[in-house]
C-alpha cells in the first residue's frame, strides 16, 4: 500500500510539527482535534512552525549552520531551491485541514498518527471511538511518550496493523522517528510504517521489542525528572540548574529549556502516572504542584511564550 492522506490526532507541540512536516513533504494531511477550541488553539502553533521552516530555509542561504536535516537532504542548494522550498513550506501549512469529525478524518486514511494527551484513558475512549470509522485499510499508530502500544492495541480494532512511531522534538531539526511494534503487530506494516518515515525525511530507528519510553526518552526522561527533583526539592534554582549542565557538558541546553521545548503539559502527564506523585511530601508529588502551578498560570512552555523561561 502506498500512504497518501496521513490525519494526525492532536495539535500539541508535536501534533502540529508532525502534521506540517507531512504536508511539507507532500501528503495529503488532516488533523483531528478534540473541539473547536483545540482548533484555534493550534492554529498559532501551525503558523509559528511554519514560519520557523521558511526563516530556517532563508537563514541556510548564507548560514551553513542553519542546515536542517528534515527540511532539505543536501547542504549545497541554491537561492533559487531553497526559495522553491520556503513555498513548499507555505503550500503545506495552506493545505491542511482540520477538524473535529472523526468520520471526516477517519475516511479515506491510510495512516493516522495519534498525538493526543499522554493520558492512557483519554487514548482508550480515543480509539475506541475512532475504530467506528476507520477503513480497513488504515495504519494506527501511536507517538506515545513512555507508554506501550500493548497497552491499547485491543481498543484498536486492528492489532495487527499497530505500532509506535515516535519523533523528536524540533522534528526538522532533530529528524528521528523511533518505530516499535507490539507483539501483535504484523511485520508489513512495521515496515511500511518506517518506510513513511524515511518519506518524511526522518531517520526510522528501528526498536527489536516494545521499552518504555523508547531508546531516547529511556535515556531523557531520568535526566528531566533528575533536573526537576533538584528544583522541587530547592537545592538550586532552574537557571543554575541549566548552566550547571551546559558548562560541563557542552550542551546546548538544560533540562528546563528542554522541559519547556516539550511543554510543560506534558511532563506532568508523565510524572502524575506515578503513584507518589499523589503524596505532597514525595519529590514526585513535589514536581506535579510545581508543574501544575506553571500549567494553572498559563505557562506551558515556548509555545505558551513562557514556561521556566519567557520568551516573549
Amino acid at each position: 500500500m502506498s500512504i497518501k492522506k496521513v490525519v494526525v490526532a492532536g495539535g500539541g507541540v508535536l501534533g502540529s510539527q508532525i502534521a506540517l512536516q507531512t504536508a511539507y513533504c507532500g501528503f495529503d494531511v488532516t488533523i483531528w482535534l478534540r473541539s473547536e477550541g483545540s482548533i484555534e488553539r493550534a492554529k498559532p502553533k501551525l503558523e509559528r512552525f511554519k514560519n520557523i521552516y521558511v526563516d530556517t530555509l532563508e537563514a541556510m542561504k548564507t548560514d551553513p549552520s542553519a542546515y536542517c536535516r528534515g527540511l532539505a537532504k543536501s547542504t549545497d542548494l541554491s537561492a533559487e531551491e531553497l526559495d522553491e522550498l520556503k513555498q513548499k513550506a507555505q503550500d503545506a501549512y495552506d493545505s491542511l485541514t482540520l477538524t473535529t469529525s472523526y468520520e471526516e478524518a477517519a475516511a479515506d486514511a491510510d495512516l493516522i498518527i495519534e498525538a493526543i494527551a499522554e493520558n492512557p484513558e483519554q487514548k482508550i475512549a480515543f480509539y475506541t471511538e475512532l475504530a467506528k470509522y476507520m477503513e480497513d485499510k488504515t495504519i494506527l499508530v501511536t507517538n506515545s511518550s513512555t507508554l506501550l502500544p500493548s497497552m491499547f492495541a485491543e481498543y484498536t480494532g486492528r492489532p495487527e496493523k499497530y505500532l509506535a512511531l515516535h519523533f523528536a522534538n524540533t522534528i526538522w531539526a532533530n529528524n528521528t522517528a523511533e518505530v516499535m511494534g507490539h507483539p501483535g503487530t504484523e511485520q508489513e506494516y512495521y515496515d511500511q510504517v518506517a518506510q513513511f518515515a524515511e518519506d518524511i525525511n526522518m531517520i526510522p530507528l528501528k526498536l527489536k521489542k516494545e521499552q518504555p519510553g523508547y531508546i531516547l526518552n529511556s535515556l531523557l526522561v531520568p535526566f528531566l525528572n533528575a533536573g526537576q527533583a533538584l528544583l522541587a526539592n530547592d537545592v538550586a534554582d532552574h537557571e543554575t540548574i541549566d548552566k550547571t549542565w551546559m558548562l560541563a557538558t557542552g550542551a546546548p541546553a538544560g533540562p528546563f529549556h528542554i522541559l519547556d521545548i516539550v511543554g510543560l503539559t506534558t511532563a506532568y502527564n508523565i510524572v502524575v502516572m506515578n503513584p507518589e506523585s499523589k503524596d505532597p511530601d514525595t519529590t514526585a508529588g513535589k514536581i506535579a504542584k510545581m508543574l501544575k502551578e506553571k500549567i494553572d498560570a498559563g505557562e506551558t512552555g515556548i509555545n505558551a511564550g513562557k514556561g521556566f523561561y519567557d520568551y516573549s
